[in-house]
Formats: structure tokens, sequence, C-alpha cells
């Protein structure tokens, strides 16, 4: 997987690639501790994400929990797998989904 982010003031856009599994899930969760820690506003861009796990919903749990407290949260370019997955779980009701 990879992370990219670009930052505008307090909003940030966090594009990620690749697969959000088991084996990469830990390595977001470092990175919005360390890089989100001033975000007020989170914009989340899947559009190169190809998978994502459990482990990784439970990243996007944990980060949509966070922004709750200082701001907001919103998913964009959702592809049809990864969709698929929020739909199952539940997590289009607990996430934004643009």
């Amino acid at each position: 997987m990879k992370i990219e982010k670009k930052n505008e003031g307090t909003k940030d856009t966090v594009m990620l690639s690749g697969r959000l599994d088991t084996t990469t899930a830990p390595e977001l969760d470092v990175f919005a501790e360390k890089e989100l820690a001033d975000t007020q506003e989170l914009v989340l861009d899947f559009a190169d994400l190809e998978y994502i796990s459990s482990a990784g919903l439970r990243v996007l749990l944990k980060l949509q929990k966070v922004m709750n407290k200082k701001g907001s949260m919103k998913l964009i370019h959702v592809g049809e797998v990864v969709k698929e997955v929020f739909e199952i779980t539940g997590f289009t009701d607990i996430l934004t989904i643009e």
C-alpha cells in the first residue's frame, strides 16, 4: 500500500493505493497518529485502493471516531469492490462516502 498526503491548512487529503489489509493497516494507523494530529477536515481518496479487509475497516472506524471529536472525515472515489465491502458491513451508515 502507498500513502500520500496533501495538506491545505487544517484540511488533509490522504490518497491510498493498493491493498488496505492485515499487513498494511498498521501503517495507516501509525501514519494517522503522526501525520493527522492537527487535521480538522480529513478526506480519504480511495481512487487507487483495490481492496480493504476487516483490519482496514478497524483503522477507518478508529479514524472516524477521532475525527468526530475534532472535525469531519469523508471518503471519495471509492471503487465498486471497496464500496461493496462497506455496504455488506454496514459501514455506509457510519462513514460519509461521496
